[in-house]
């Protein structure tokens, strides 16, 4: 029995590890050359938030909604001759959604040692993300985040599974995918064109937006 289960633990790993062997970061980085022309080189986004920040993102919700751009079950028109099959296969897809869940976004400016030159300064600084803050009632916010969102969103925000990353996404972009929410225009997690966030007062919502301006930076 224990020589069974051993060996079923030695498949499971080669397993795991050929899946993790099957990412090519290399290539993610390669494909990444063209979403940085909307979405920055580091997957910061962009234009105050018109392009979303898709750096750190969870891989699975990544690929979930690259998929959706391609089939066009999610609409948007900039993504969708970058998302066809010709252009963005299932391998494609997991190679970019591992590379840009692996990029990390500082939220405090770097300190310079003094020797590096003006272009290595400047990439230091093009690394840290500091999305400014909303106005609300935190306390309101963080009481209604909590019991409503975390449970999908995590509790700091960082997103899980298939549930995107909040805390350090632009707010006007929140924003605006929660207005399409509303308006039915892009379906939440929940079944059907309703959710969640149609129970909620707008002063709520901004309330939760001004409370993940505000947990950007890990505690000491």
């Amino acid at each position: 029995m224990l020589r069974i289960l051993r060996f079923s633990l030695l498949l499971a790993v080669l397993a795991l590890s050929r899946s993790v062997l099957a990412v090519d970061l290399d290539k993610g980085k390669e494909i990444n050359g063209t979403c940085a022309a909307c979405h920055s080189d580091n997957g910061q986004g962009g234009k105050k938030g018109e392009y979303p920040r898709i750096a750190g993102q969870q891989v699975k919700y990544i690929e979930s909604q690259l998929k959706s751009f391609r089939a066009r079950t999610r609409v948007n028109i900039p993504m969708f001759p970058y998302t066809q099959e010709r252009e963005l296969s299932d391998e494609d897809i997991k190679d970019i959604a591992a590379y840009l869940a692996g990029i990390e976004l500082d939220t405090k400016m770097p300190t310079y040692a003094g020797h590096e030159d003006a272009l290595t300064r400047l990439l230091m600084a093009e690394k840290v993300m500091i999305i400014p803050r909303a106005e609300g009632d935190l306390a309101n916010g963080e009481k209604i985040y909590q019991k409503q969102c975390a449970a999908c969103h995590g509790k700091t925000g960082k997103g899980r599974g298939m549930f995107p990353m909040l805390v350090g996404q632009y707010t006007s972009y929140l924003q605006r995918q929660v207005d399409l929410y509303l308006k039915g225009d892009r379906p939440h997690d929940e079944e059907g064109m309703t959710g969640l966030l149609n129970a909620l007062k707008a002063q709520d919502i901004q309330d939760i937006l001004a409370y993940l301006t505000s947990i950007q930076e890990p505690k000491e």
